[in-house]
């Protein structure tokens, strides 16, 4: 019991500072990529957005562990996970949608140095808070903790795909190579959101 209560503390700072992060991360790319004029970015961002809510589902389970019957917690595991499926679809809707309508109307975005920078962090940060909530996770036993850890390796890959647009773009002025980047990930996406959403009808 004890083992589990320490768990469950070290699940809630992980996600403290993914929400911490996310916030500062969506704030600065939507940011930049609407003054760049990023679809890369401005996707990007709102998948830190997404993390943030996530996070925010997460602590909400997290902080209801042994305060209800069991029949109540888990039926608030399974919403925590079906939450963080539907988030998937709706990030993968818009980079999508916003992605195709710039590749057709040839909208250019201004490279941004900024953005590169954002990525980087990103790319070394989302694989540890992805990484230690996988392991808390399975220590703990929490289907929604996990499914969380693997969106935020979904950020991770997203961090990729930004830095290739954004550096194709930055050295060598390949415009599209900003909304194809974030076309690349977009089927990666819609995959963890049905995944997610299995695992939740798994555990009803």
């Amino acid at each position: 019991m004890e083992d589990k209560r320490k768990f469950v503390k070290k699940a809630l700072l992980l996600e403290y500072i993914t929400v911490g992060y996310n916030i500062l991360e969506g704030i600065f790319s939507i940011l930049a990529g609407y003054l760049a004029g990023s679809i890369a970015l401005v996707g990007f961002g709102l998948d830190s957005g997404v993390e943030s809510v996530s996070g925010g589902v997460l602590i909400w389970r997290l902080l209801k562990h042994g305060k209800s019957t069991e029949a109540e917690e888990e039926e608030a595991e399974s919403k925590a996970i079906k939450f963080v499926g539907y988030s998937f679809f709706i990030l993968a809707a818009y980079v999508f949608f916003e992605s195709a309508r710039k590749l057709y109307f040839h909208e250019m975005p201004d490279p941004s140095l900024f953005g590169i920078i954002i990525a980087i962090l990103s790319i070394i940060t989302m694989p540890v808070l992805s990484y230690a909530k996988l392991k808390t996770a399975r220590q703990m036993g929490s289907k929604s903790l996990e499914a969380d850890s693997r969106e935020t390796l979904v950020c991770a890959l997203l961090s990729v795909a930004l830095l290739i647009g954004l550096g194709l773009n930055y050295l060598y002025g390949l415009w599209w190579a900003d909304p194809v980047s974030a076309l690349v990930i977009v089927g990666f996406i819609v995959k963890e959101g049905f995944e997610t959403l299995e695992e939740a009808e798994e555990g009803e």
